[in-house]
């Protein structure tokens, strides 16, 4: 699929097909964003709890974090093609399914759908921007996506408090269906065709049945216990068991088995599993904010969907701005010093939002969020960059997908608690304390694995492409 010319621009056809992958890529990121400014619409619709609701956005990431790595083998299997059209399709049906949703229950399962076709998705747009740019474009690429995919904290929920407050919340959902029917033409007309690798090797199926359902039940744990205020009942006990029992029985399955679903044995590398733990708990921090601010300018401030959207704007701003200029640092001071700069100052405005009281005004609480959004956008990249400079590169696809899956895994923990939360504090500024209390010290968990990411760097090695889709 790579396309030469004699420099080191893009030609027609490969700025035509980098397009086409973005507006693909992008699908699944302003979908989810625009989600979190609906949740307190959506419970009030479907008249149920935050716990409940709650697993629209639970579920969809849980879904992309078990699909990532299946992906990957899908990808060799049957060509980036034919995946590429496969995951738009289903991400199309399954809007227009979450649309006509009649209920809770409903509308979670179809965004379960949904997650899955953002999961076959979100990791082949750096697959096939790697391949249209070959090695010497790959920089000027990576730029276009890094650009496209810092909009969606920006835009998405602005967007989705202008659809929901003008349009009803069915539209959150049913505007990616004409998105999604353009993105399918134009890729059918400018995407060449690549046949299978035929090197993929035989589907982890054990692992997918195991990883999954186990993720579920400890998230489905938090929902049943705020529902019930109790974490001592049978309805959250069950899945918390379950959830414990199916998880461990992977890592067995996954220490015993050659090319299990995610390889553990990754883990023993220090770097590695600082630059992963690193991500994962960015991300429960990125999301869990993305959902708890919008919400409390709703329930405590009165604020309608587009107002709480234009507020919690900042958070995606800090990180669009800092996330670039982090990238070009961490190559000359490395990754630690960087990343433990960016956690120090994400944790100060975490600690001053469990102080807020009625008389603080909004614009702090904005302020707070433009700075924990800076902060994490100085941890990510040189998180990511750690990962590269520490695997061999026959590793660095798996690593990739590990780094991914826990970012999204990250996420849909945050959303959880958030739900949990303010389900079980029946106040929202409680609940706002509640949850910064839980971010910082997720924060400080995040310092303290920081530190065991390398430093300076001592050789100067190729650049290689960051994992998309880590938000």
């Amino acid at each position: 699929m790579s396309m030469t010319t004699g420099d080191d621009r893009l030609d027609a056809a490969q700025r035509r097909l980098v397009g086409v992958i973005l507006l693909g890529g992008a699908l699944g990121i302003l979908n989810s964003t625009m989600v979190a400014v609906g949740i307190d619409r959506l419970a009030r619709e479907f008249d149920t709890s935050l716990g409940v609701i709650g697993w629209v956005s639970t579920g969809f990431l849980l879904a992309v974090t078990v699909t990532i790595p299946v992906t990957g083998w899908a990808g060799d299997r049957f060509g980036g093609r034919r995946m590429w059209l496969a995951g738009l399709g289903l991400f199309v049906l399954a809007s227009l399914a979450c649309g006509l949703a009649w209920n809770a229950g409903s509308l979670i399962a179809f965004r379960v759908l949904q997650g899955v076709g953002a999961g076959i998705l979100d990791p082949l747009v750096l697959t096939l921007l790697a391949r249209t740019a070959g090695p010497r474009r790959a920089g000027r690429v990576m730029g276009l996506m890094a650009a496209v995919l810092s909009l969606g904290p920006v835009l998405g929920p602005v967007l989705g408090g202008v659809v929901v407050q003008g349009l009803g919340w069915q539209w959150m959902f049913l505007l990616s269906v004409p998105v999604g029917v353009l993105a399918i033409a134009l890729a059918r007309a400018v995407m060449p065709t690549d046949p299978p690798q035929g090197t993929a090797t035989r589907l982890d199926v054990v692992g997918v049945m195991l990883l999954g359902p186990g993720f579920a039940g400890l998230l489905l744990t938090l929902s049943q216990a705020a529902d019930r205020a109790d974490f001592v009942t049978w309805a959250a006990l069950v899945p918390l068991t379950a959830g414990v029992l199916l998880v461990g029985g992977y890592v067995v399955h996954a220490l015993r088995r050659d090319h299990p679903l995610v390889d553990l044995r990754l883990f023993t590398r220090g770097g590695f599993a600082a630059s992963v733990t690193v991500m994962a708990l960015s991300g429960v921090t990125m999301y869990a904010s993305l959902v708890v601010l919008p919400l409390y300018f709703q329930q405590a401030g009165g604020h309608g969907a587009l107002a709480a959207g234009l507020l919690v704007a900042p958070l995606g701003i800090g990180g669009a701005l800092a996330a670039p200029l982090a990238g070009r640092v961490s190559d000359r001071i490395g990754s630690r010093n960087l990343a433990l700069a960016g956690g120090f100052l994400a944790v100060l405005p975490a600690f001053a939002l469990t102080r807020v009281d009625i008389r603080t005004h909004e614009v702090w609480i904005v302020l707070a969020g433009l700075a924990i959004g800076v902060g994490l956008g100085f941890v990510g990249p040189p998180a990511m960059g750690a990962l590269y400079r520490t695997l061999p590169p026959p590793l660095v696809p798996q690593g990739s997908s590990v780094l991914y899956m826990l970012n999204q895994f990250g996420g849909s923990v945050g959303v959880a608690v958030v739900a949990f939360v303010l389900d079980t504090a029946g106040d929202p500024l409680t609940g706002l304390h509640g949850v910064y209390w839980f971010l910082a010290a997720a924060i400080v968990l995040l310092l303290a694995v920081g530190a065991l990411l390398p430093g300076r760097p001592t050789t100067v090695t190729p650049d290689v492409p960051v994992a998309v889709g880590v938000r």
